[in-house]
């Protein structure tokens, strides 16, 4: 399952909300917002809000306090990572519709069952994706989705993801998706890398950066 992912999109986690990610802000400043992509915004407090389901679900999933913070200790950068991840969804979801690729429910229903199988079962798939890619298991099916359009673009693109040249291709589409966006991040999670796809912490000594050594703390507030 692991093996079959990485090949598949090499994209980071993704799991995208079942209520829409980003809300309209207009001429607008940023107040509030995470990141700015094409116009819209992703707030902080869908950031939060989506960090916050990932540790409940870890929580359950860890009774026990010792091991529940050594898990915190694994995932310690995880409002940023998952930062990065929703910003990364919208850039894929653009290049997607610029090449014409769309997700069925069926699709999504498809891959599920098949990593299900994989897994064990459902309870054993929501565990694996919830310790390796930080998804908690609502948000599943979300991340399933955008795995499915991952490939589905790879394929349109002709681009074999096993390969640094198909690898090459992908991303490029992805990099022209991401400049079209114009994305911008609140100085606190660093900035986008555009021709990288990725986000980077900013080197501007007079932002306070935020310390993973809070992790438990800041991951909720942060």
């Amino acid at each position: 399952m692991h093996r079959r992912r990485r090949t598949a999109l090499i994209l980071s986690t993704a799991a995208l909300a079942a209520a829409p990610l980003l809300t309209a802000c207009g001429s607008e400043a940023h107040p509030g917002a995470a990141a700015v992509i094409g116009g819209d915004r992703i707030t902080v407090a869908q950031l939060e809000g989506r960090v916050n389901e990932v540790r409940d679900a870890q929580r359950a999933a860890i009774p026990d306090d010792a091991q529940y913070a050594q898990a915190i200790s694994k995932s310690g950068g995880l409002t940023r990572a998952t930062l990065h991840t929703m910003v990364l969804d919208e850039v894929l979801h653009r290049a997607a519709a610029d090449a014409g690729v769309s997700v069925t429910r069926r699709d999504v229903q498809t891959m599920r069952a098949g990593l299900e199988q994989q897994a064990g079962g459902r309870k054993e798939l929501e565990e694996a994706w919830l310790q390796q890619y930080s998804v908690a298991p609502a948000r599943l099916d979300d991340s399933l989705r955008t795995e499915v359009e991952a490939q589905k673009l790879a394929k349109k693109l002709d681009a074999d993801m096993n390969s640094p040249q198909g690898q090459a291709l992908f991303w490029k589409a992805l990099t022209a998706a991401s400049k079209k966006l114009d994305i911008d991040l609140n100085p606190r999670y660093g900035t986008w890398d555009v021709d990288k796809n990725k986000r980077a912490d900013a080197k501007t000594p007079w932002v306070r950066q935020v310390t993973e050594s809070g992790a438990a703390a800041g991951d909720r507030q942060a």
